[in-house]
């Protein structure tokens, strides 16, 4: 008989027909008790925005393995996991150039009022000279980036190529990065023009991004946020664009997924995705295929590609 797992979070056909492939596949809003399988589930896997709810965990007596399809391990009880001694693994490296990208993306989007033009030009607007704001140019400017992991570095590498001039912050200043480093978040935010959140998700990270430090950005500022939307005070940033204290935001993420600030859906100074940053066809095929590999070593009793936990 097949492994049975359990899976949270929707995957490519291509990764879903290969897991049904290889294993006995429960879709958790398909199976109408969790209960009536549990004993025989050692396997979940799951995207990093949806983790592992703590009930799920606490259902699944003979849990061994949680693969992550991300990079992001703020939704799934790390310190639990590891008093069960419960395997958690990612999918890191392969969403890197993607998120970066998009990164990039939102932030000429923003400046240049990509969006605003788009809907400018749909309307009608152009043929009746109806003027149009001006944007703001990114070369050039000066880019704070929050987080130099893998992710912050390809975002300040593409920075360079636009001829900015680089800062970071992050825990603890990185050896030979090459970058200006800045202990104090709001430090780096007032010597920037551009703040880019590519920090990790959790409690340590939890509305670092606070209304001081979007005061220190300045009126003119923007903020491009790829990351996790805890790490932003979600509030302090509403208030400081509605004020006009913040000069436009591009966001993948937010606070409470797929809910998103309705103040926020009508300000033209503000780009915004579904937290798809690493949507391409490319990094979910790269990455269901880490999710397959982990899953073979986890029940091969091998090493595991990715392990976090």
């Amino acid at each position: 008989m097949k492994p049975e797992i359990v899976l949270l979070e929707r995957m490519m056909p291509q990764i879903e027909k290969a897991l049904d492939d290889a294993y006995t596949v429960h879709y958790l809003p398909d199976t109408p008790s969790l209960a009536a399988v549990a004993p025989r589930v050692r396997a979940v896997v799951t995207g990093g925005g949806t983790g592992v709810p703590p009930d799920v965990m606490a259902a699944l007596p003979e849990l061994g393995l949680i693969a992550v399809n991300g990079i992001g391990t703020d939704a799934v009880d790390l310190r639990e996991a590891r008093r069960r001694n419960i395997h958690v693994t990612t999918t890191p490296g392969v969403l890197t150039d993607d998120v970066a990208d998009m990164a990039i993306a939102l932030l000429l989007a923003v400046s240049r009022g990509i969006v605003r033009a788009d809907r400018y030009v749909r309307a009608g607007d152009w043929p009746t000279g109806a003027p149009i704001a001006l944007g703001h140019r990114v070369s050039g400017k000066r880019m704070g980036v929050v987080g130099l992991g893998h992710v912050g570095r390809a975002i300040a590498h593409r920075a360079q190529a636009f001829g900015m001039q680089v800062a970071y912050n992050d825990v603890r200043e990185i050896p030979d990065a090459g970058f200006a480093y800045h202990a104090d978040l709001t430090d780096l935010a007032r010597a920037s023009d551009i703040l880019v959140v590519a920090a990790a998700g959790g409690a340590g990270s939890r509305g670092i991004v606070n209304a001081g430090v979007l005061d220190a950005l300045g009126h003119a500022g923007i903020l491009v946020n790829v990351a996790r939307g805890s790490v932003v005070d979600e509030d302090a940033l509403v208030a400081a664009l509605r004020e006009g204290r913040l000069g436009g935001a591009g966001l993948d993420v937010f606070a409470h997924e797929p809910d998103v600030p309705a103040a926020l859906l009508a300000m033209d100074n503000v780009v915004l995705q579904p937290h798809r940053a690493s949507a391409t066809v490319e990094t979910r095929l790269a990455m269901g295929e880490m999710v397959l590999g982990n899953l073979a070593a986890f029940y091969a009793g091998s090493r595991l590609l990715s392990a976090v936990v």
